[in-house]
Formats: C-alpha cells, sequence, structure tokens
C-alpha cells in the first residue's frame, strides 16, 4: 500500500487514550491507490467531535491501531489507481472518508467518497464539508423528512454542523431557528440562513423560543448536545414534532411520557449509517448547493500538524465555537 521511497508527515495513533497520544511522525510511507483508489494531497482536513471520541477508544467503531485519524479532507489528485475513471491528476476534490486517514500531508480514498470541489469554494472551505454537510443533510431531509413550511429548531446552530443546518434548511423552504452561546455566534447564525436566534446561556431561553413559535410548537429541532437539552426539546415540539439526535456526550433524565401528547418522535441520526446510495443523492444535493452558492462553509479555528492535541481539546471543550475547525497541512 505504500511506496518503497517517498515519505510523508502524518499523525499516527498507537493506543487509545487522551488527546496526547496523538503523535507527530516524518517518516510514514506515502500511500499508493490501488484499484478505484486515489491519492490526494492534502491542502486541509476537517477535524470533527466524533475523531476524539474514536481516539479515546470510547466510540463503537474502534480502527485498528496504529492509524491515523481524519476522513475530510480537502487537497489536490497526485495519482489515480485503476479503473478510476471520474478523476485525473491535479483534480481540486474533497472527500467524506478516507483509507489511510485525513490528518496527514497524503490521503489515499475510495474513489466513491471523492467529489470534485467546484471554483466558488477554496480549499478550507473543502475540508470543512464531508460530516458537518452530509451529516446535517441526513438529519433534515433523511431522519427528519422535513418539508418546506415546517418549521426547525438547530439546537447548536454556531458549529460546523449548525452551520451546514441553517444553510440546508433555509434552501429548502423551511423557517429556521437557531441557538448559540456568544454575540458572534448569534451573527453568524443569522448570516447563514437562520430567520430567528436565541442565547442558549440565557436562563430564560426556552420560553423566548416558545413565545416565538407560539401554541404550535417546533416540527423539527436538530440537537448536538442531547444530554441537556432533550427534556426542553420535547417540551417545544409540536405534534408529530421529531428532535433529531446529531450529539449528545451523556445521559440524561427525560419523561417519556412527554412524548405521549401530541406524538412525538425522538430519532438518532448516524452519517455512517448511509448506503453508498444515499451518500450519492446527499452529493448531488449538496453540489447543487455548491454551485447555486447557498453552501457556504464558515471556517473557524485553525491548526498545523503540529498542534493537533491543542485542536483535539478544544473542539470538546471550548464553548462557543464558531464555524469548522480545520487542520492546515501547507
Amino acid at each position: 500500500m505504500a511506496t518503497a521511497g517517498k515519505l510523508m508527515r502524518a499523525i499516527r495513533v498507537f493506543e487509545f487514550g487522551g488527546p496526547e497520544v496523538l503523535k507527530l511522525q516524518s517518516d510514514v510511507a506515502v500511500p499508493i491507490p490501488k484499484d478505484h483508489q486515489v491519492l490526494i494531497k492534502v491542502h486541509a482536513c476537517g477535524v470533527n467531535p466524533v475523531e476524539t471520541y474514536i481516539r479515546s477508544g470510547t466510540y463503537r467503531r474502534k480502527p485498528l491501531l496504529p492509524y491515523t485519524p481524519g476522513s475530510d479532507v480537502a487537497g489536490i489528485i497526485e495519482a489515480i489507481g485503476e479503473n478510476v475513471s471520474t478523476f485525473k491528476k491535479g483534480d481540486r476534490v474533497f472527500t467524506t472518508a478516507t483509507i489511510s486517514g485525513g490528518y496527514a500531508e497524503y490521503a489515499l480514498a475510495s474513489d466513491h467518497t471523492v467529489y470534485i470541489l467546484p471554483e466558488k469554494l477554496d480549499l478550507k472551505q473543502g475540508a470543512a464539508i464531508g460530516i458537518p454537510y452530509f451529516t446535517a443533510y441526513r438529519a433534515l431531509l433523511h431522519s427528519a423528512r422535513a418539508k418546506a413550511g415546517e418549521s426547525v429548531l438547530v439546537h447548536g446552530a454556531s458549529g460546523g454542523v449548525g452551520i451546514a443546518a441553517c444553510q440546508i434548511a433555509r434552501a429548502y423552504g423551511l423557517k429556521v431557528l437557531g441557538t448559540a452561546g456568544t454575540e458572534e455566534g448569534q451573527n453568524t447564525v443569522l448570516q447563514n440562513g437562520a430567520h430567528e436566534v436565541f442565547n442558549h446561556r440565557e436562563l430564560n431561553y426556552i420560553d423566548k423560543i416558545k413565545k416565538s413559535v407560539g401554541e404550535k410548537g417546533i416540527d423539527v429541532i436538530i440537537e448536538m448536545l442531547a444530554n441537556v437539552n432533550l427534556s426542553n426539546d420535547l417540551d417545544l415540539l409540536s405534534y408529530g414534532g421529531r428532535v433529531i439526535v446529531v450529539g449528545s456526550r451523556g445521559p440524561i433524565e427525560i419523561n417519556p411520557r412527554d412524548t405521549i401528547p401530541k406524538e412525538t418522535s425522538i430519532i438518532g441520526t448516524a452519517l455512517y449509517s448511509s448506503t453508498k446510495e444515499e451518500f450519492r443523492k446527499f452529493a448531488m444535493a449538496l453540489q447543487a448547493g455548491m454551485e447555486i452558492g447557498w453552501l457556504k462553509p464558515v471556517i473557524g479555528s485553525q491548526y498545523s500538524l503540529e498542534k493537533v492535541v491543542q485542536a483535539h481539546e478544544n473542539i470538546i471543550h471550548s464553548s462557543g465555537a464558531i464555524g469548522k475547525m480545520i487542520l492546515l497541512l501547507e
């Protein structure tokens, strides 16, 4: 899988644990693309919370050790394997998965997980599409089956998935409400599709949402932190409303009876439950968004490979994050 001579810098994980297990090595062999694979010279790679769970060993999917984290890269095709007809050397691309890991100077990916990046978006933005936009699309349109005219509350709307959910929901004709914890975050949410925004650090913000939506309630809630918000979410829903759980960092006590009067649903969503065909459909919708112009990733904090430990600490512990965290490789 690797070339005889060419070496690269990459992050390697030899044991599960805290951020300190992320080791930068400069003598990692550059992989060679096989059948239906491409090799990408990585310009930027998205950092996602799920990568911290995988690294810690607490996630249900455990990679074989050692491994390189990262699925969402953007860069330039360096080489193609056998039977690759869609891409050529020099193409600007982004990915939704990698084989060899994205926290590296080069990444190997299966051709069906690679997409052309339109000229309208730069390579940093390309690294912010994968997990955030595909997750938001799956949550809104596949899991919630949201329809034009319905209302959606994006709970935690200023991060990567939240901004994606606001942009998609607005483009598809929903009434979009979002929450954020800082003034800058609230402004970002309003600039990216939300009709209204609320500060989830205010004690009475739930009352403000109720006042805004009235008796009917909210049709769909996209929930990034269910262990904090789920009980309140059930109170906010409309008849037949549904909470889509995208993220949760622990347990929460709820009263199941709260789902009965309005026949509401709590639905989990996991991007990697998507079939290859679903990924293809999501990609077609999102690429249309890039071409039309409503899909515009907002880049947040940027780190070099040397600072990856800090990146993993901050994505979990620093609240009020705005936009998508990325690693820059050049």
